[in-house]
């Protein structure tokens, strides 16, 4: 899911510059989607989202196998434990370039010290087999200086979005009406509030439950996410029909977002921990104001009181007065969905992050003798 979803736009980018891109996951629904991009998918057995350190040591070996059978120039890790074992299976195989991005790390200053301590560790560890981290958070990077990972393997990436296809000019009116019905705005003056994310509670899912029952009847909340039933924090059936009964609206995992977003008022993002968040991104893109929590990531979307409002982590009652505010206030809406979009025009265009990346790739390869690909050389 995260190869398509989070880097297919980079895989196909990748692609069209040169690269033989060769992809490594768990198998999924998504691998058909990657073939079409005309990347090569392997799949890993033991590859997993589960707290599983045997499950781990088995990927490792697993990636260390691959490599040596493949070869490759470059590694590019992502996400917190493939980018942990990732980066040490191609130092073990010898791999001429690695790249990791880190997404987000797993840890916030405000963390249990034992928690941190081990976040932090294993990042210190892991970058020590790098020859790049591309950091999409400028906190995180400032984590990263403190803990000594060298200033040279550091380049600040952010992180960006199709602007083309998040584009509410591509939608007509009729096209908003029916989303917002799909998405529970049924009568004139319903305001819709939707939630873009997987079901687990780091994304504040129980908060956004808790607030929803302090908010107007006209106040319809929707949810859009996959569920993640191997997380050690995903939603329990119980807890989504017990939101269901309340009135929430849950419309699963769903490659149309970018039509569902043009039936919202306002978007939702509860969560306690964020790299960047892509759903906040294309939701400014969008025109939709939004109500976040002020953490890392959030902070970086969303300018408060300009495109949307900030409040305290896990905090119900403050969540429900900024969505009550904004459903409120259409006129704060609207100027906030104008500076939304300009925000988003101005700050989270994917290319700039295709285009950091080719260049680390290049800067690696450089550094050990040998050549981009053709057609990244044009």
């Amino acid at each position: 899911m995260s190869l398509e979803l989070l880097l297919g736009p980079q895989l196909s980018a990748f692609a069209e510059a040169g690269y033989e891109v060769v992809a490594a996951s768990q198998h999924g629904p998504y691998v058909d989607a990657l073939h079409a991009r005309g990347v090569e998918h392997v799949a890993l057995e033991h590859a997993t989202r589960m707290m599983s350190p045997r499950d781990d040591l088995r990927a490792l070996r697993e990636l260390v196998s691959l490599f040596r059978e493949r070869r490759p120039d470059i590694v590019h890790t992502h996400n917190p434990k493939p980018g942990v074992y990732g980066r040490v299976a191609a130092r073990i195989a010898r791999v001429p370039g690695i790249v990791n991005t880190v997404h987000g790390l797993y840890a916030l200053p405000e963390d249990p010290l034992p928690r941190r301590l081990a976040v932090y560790a294993l990042e210190r560890a892991a970058a020590t087999c790098s020859a790049v981290e591309l950091v999409q958070n400028e906190e995180d990077l400032a984590v990263l200086r403190r803990l000594r990972v060298p200033p040279e393997r550091l380049v600040l990436l952010g992180n960006g979005i199709d602007l083309a296809r998040f584009d509410r000019g591509r939608f007509d009116e009729a096209a908003a009406q029916r989303a917002r019905a799909e998405l529970g705005g049924v009568n004139p003056g319903d305001v819709v509030v939707g939630c873009v994310g997987r079901l687990v509670a780091s994304k504040g899912y129980r908060e956004l439950f808790a607030a929803a029952r302090l908010l107007s009847p006209s106040i319809r909340v929707a949810v859009i996410g996959f569920d993640e039933p191997d997380k050690t924090d995903a939603l329990s059936r119980g807890e989504v029909a017990h939101a269901a009964a309340d009135g929430i609206r849950f419309l699963g995992g769903r490659d149309d977002v970018d039509r569902l977003y043009t039936g919202m008022d306002v978007l939702v993002l509860a969560s306690h921990r964020e790299g960047i968040p892509r759903a906040a991104m294309e939701a400014a893109a969008m025109g939709v104001p939004i109500v976040a929590t002020d953490v890392r990531g959030c902070r970086q979307v969303v300018e408060h009181d300009v495109t949307g409002l900030l409040v305290p982590p896990r905090d119900p009652a403050a969540l429900a007065a900024a969505v009550q505010r904004m459903a409120d206030d259409s006129g704060l809406r609207e100027r906030m969905s104008v500076a939304a979009q300009a925000r988003a025009r101005a700050l989270f265009d994917q290319q700039q992050c295709i285009d950091l990346t080719l260049a680390a790739y290049d800067r690696v390869l450089r550094a050990r003798g040998r050549n981009r690909p053709a057609l990244a050389r044009r």
